[in-house]
């Protein structure tokens, strides 16, 4: 008896050492830093071990919006034992995104690193230098630029009409469509035909295969906690999702793998490869080039298509079900769109990608759903030297979390911010199309801006407006269990819908008839 006592006595001696230990160090942090000459930003009382976590939602942009108000637009929030600086209004988005671009310019990994199977080969999230420089030109000039996009545009005309032709088939026979499952699948099979055409044609399976390889791929992140990515158990796989998310991770590398070696059999048959260049085609090129200014691994090639499924996919397809929920809560604004779209293509076909620059109210549309529910709520940056930022000593290393939902409905720039409406885009129209002035509007950042601002933009511009004007010339549309969406977001920092968005289309515009 006296002995289980004597233990229970250890426990507790133990357990309030603990928490002592604790209150010790963060207090002994406190006073160091209020000694310190450093002006650090305003900070919200924080608890041992967990930091700031107690006052944190599961929708961080809201929360730190929230807290923001309190605390002034710069921040500093301590996530378990990470600290984060938070970003809230224009003037600092500019300075860290513009002024000093370059000292902010390195990204980091936000949480769930530790399971990861690639180790830093990340060009999303890799740091400011040689790899990111490389990656970025080639991005800039090869792969993503004007001329290689213009080249697929075949494929985005193909996949719409197939889209519209599934569509039309279900209205015919009046029933529902699940919405974001269409759209998701249109954007996995553009991006797959882009990226892997040369293995697709001979496989038209892949772009299924790659889309549920990336679905596993989310689903398992998406189950770890909010404790096991943030805070003091993101060390710790207790629930066991870590491991499952990092078998879905070793599944989609062993199939690149294999495509991989498939092209190197193609080149090997065919001696040359002429005609149209994917961008496989253009990786393995630059990985054989003797004279490329930086080495390619195959591992980095491989990494680098997980991250553009991941980043091109969902995160496209889910800014055009926010654009369909808007117009369908919205009726008039979805009337005044058609009409637009009908007086500029006419009455006997559908809308091109060339007719997008003379349908500004398209544009605008785009613009305030892009305003509202960004795809990217927060951006984030590390710091690459000491600097000052809003008047405040930043060190190097330190972490920042730019608030963009913030940003972009702040009451002293936008008018009724949580209002849906497009016309305040019609008041300058001339840079409609792209998008916020190529990120130089510091107000209105859906894609970043700067070096880091996102590379996929001019693809994304060009599927949301098209694939947004299909949708409008060709079909009216009624939900399946009400009378509007309800807008939800799914819980953490990205832009997702929370529910599928199911509807019945109803044919207004019949492309294949005549």
């Amino acid at each position: 008896m006296a002995t289980a006592l004597d233990f229970i006595n250890y426990c507790y001696l133990f357990f309030f050492w603990i928490v002592a230990t604790l209150i010790w160090s963060s207090f002994v942090r406190t006073l160091s830093n209020f000694r310190s000459n450093i002006r650090h930003p305003p900070s919200p009382p924080a608890l041992p071990f967990i930091g700031h976590l107690h006052l944190l939602s599961s929708k961080l942009p809201k929360s730190f919006e929230t807290l923001a108000k309190r605390y002034g637009p710069l921040m500093q929030i301590r996530i378990g034992d990470t600290n984060f600086l938070v970003a809230s209004d224009a003037s600092l988005a500019k300075e860290i995104l513009k002024t000093h671009d370059v000292d902010f310019a390195s990204k980091y990994q936000f949480g769930g690193g530790q399971n990861l199977i690639y180790k830093d080969l990340s060009f999303i999230n890799c740091p400011y230098g040689t790899y990111w420089r490389f990656m970025k030109k080639l991005c800039v000039t090869k792969l993503f630029a004007g001329p290689q996009i213009d080249r697929f545009i075949h494929i985005r005309e193909q996949e719409t009409l197939k889209l519209l032709k599934s569509l039309i088939n279900r209205a015919s026979k009046a029933e529902a469509s699940d919405l974001s499952m269409e759209l998701s699948t249109l954007t996995n099979n553009m991006i797959c035909r882009m990226a892997l055409g040369k293995k697709w044609s001979e496989n038209p399976n892949l772009p299924m295969e790659i889309k549920n390889l990336v679905r596993a791929i989310m689903g398992s992140g998406a189950k770890l906690g909010f404790l096991e990515i943030f805070g003091p158990l993101s060390r710790f796989d207790i629930s066991g999702n870590g491991k499952k998310l990092r078998d879905a991770l070793w599944a989609f590398d062993r199939v690149l793998e294999q495509i991989m070696k498939d092209y190197g059999t193609m080149e090997m048959k065919d001696g040359t490869r002429e005609g149209e260049k994917d961008v496989m085609d253009i990786l393995l090129e630059t990985y054989r080039d003797p004279n490329a200014e930086l080495k390619l691994t195959k591992e980095q090639i491989r990494f680098f298509f997980l991250e553009l499924f991941l980043a091109g996919v969902d995160t496209t397809s889910a800014a055009v079900q926010w654009v369909m929920a808007e117009l369908i809560n919205h009726p008039e604004v979805f009337k005044k769109l058609r009409l637009e779209i009908e007086s500029v293509v006419g009455s006997s076909r559908l809308v091109k990608e060339s007719d997008i620059p003379n349908l500004p109210y398209l544009q605008a549309v785009v613009k305030e759903t892009l305003r509202i529910h960004p795809p990217g709520a927060l951006l984030r940056r590390q710091c690459n030297q000491d600097c000052k930022l809003g008047g405040y000593d930043v060190k190097q290393g330190t972490k920042i979390l730019i608030n963009t939902y913030t940003i972009m409905r702040d009451p002293k720039t936008w008018h009724e911010p949580d209002k849906f409406l497009p016309e305040r885009f019609l008041m300058n129209s001339a840079d409609n199309f792209e998008l916020g002035n190529k990120g130089q509007d510091f107000n209105f950042l859906p894609f970043g801006s700067g070096r880091r601002a996102c590379i996929g933009q001019p693809h994304a511009s060009i599927v949301l407006h098209a694939t947004i004007g299909s949708l409008i010339r060709c079909f009216d549309w009624k939900l399946q269990d009400a009378e509007k969406v309800d807008i939800k977001v799914v819980t953490g920092y990205a832009g997702a819908v929370a529910h599928s968005l199911m509807c019945y289309p109803i044919t207004h515009f019949d492309p294949f008839k005549g």
